[in-house]
């Protein structure tokens, strides 16, 4: 016999975490990123840049994207993470962070992932790429494993020096 109370906890075990969270899994080299897919404004195929005279490496560039003049920084320069290949895998994440647009280069996307609470372990004291301070953690999904970025943070980082200018 199904009573009220049992459908309700049926209902309850349906629906998602409130504290869940979306994040886009994308890959550099051989590891495997996510961002929050709220910051990500669309994907696009990589496409030639307009170099910038005296920019750092890892800014290839600027593209106008429908009137608009973006910043591209391939993720792979600015983390060291080896010569950057462009190949028809090789995409343009498109952020909107702190009313800025900026585009991100990186190796592949795979997925949008939901993650919740549980799945969240904090960042390991490690070395990487990345310094800790722009890591949220890992998302434990059983094989495998998403490493957490706050992107936000990452690109309105003084050393990147795309953001700060503007939400200063």
């Amino acid at each position: 016999m199904l009573t009220l109370t049992d459908t309700a906890r049926d209902q309850e075990a349906e629906k998602p975490s409130e504290d869940a969270k979306e994040y886009l899994a994308f890959t550099l080299g051989r590891e495997e990123y996510g961002i929050d897919i709220l910051r990500v404004q669309e994907i696009r195929g990589y496409e030639p840049v307009t170099r910038i005279a005296n920019a750092p490496e890892f800014i290839k560039g600027v593209v106008n994207l429908r009137g608009t003049i973006i910043p591209i920084v391939d993720m792979r320069i600015k983390l060291n993470l080896g010569e950057a290949t462009y190949d028809q895998f090789t995409v343009v994440i498109i952020l909107s962070i702190a009313g800025r647009v900026v585009g991100m280069v990186v190796d592949s996307v795979s997925d949008v992932t939901t993650l919740k609470p549980e799945q969240m372990r904090g960042a390991p004291e490690v070395g990487t790429a990345f310094d800790s301070d722009y890591l949220i953690g890992l998302g434990d999904l059983g094989q495998r494993m998403l490493i957490l970025v706050d992107i936000e943070k990452l690109m309105s980082s003084s050393e990147m020096g795309l953001i700060e200018k503007i939400a200063a």
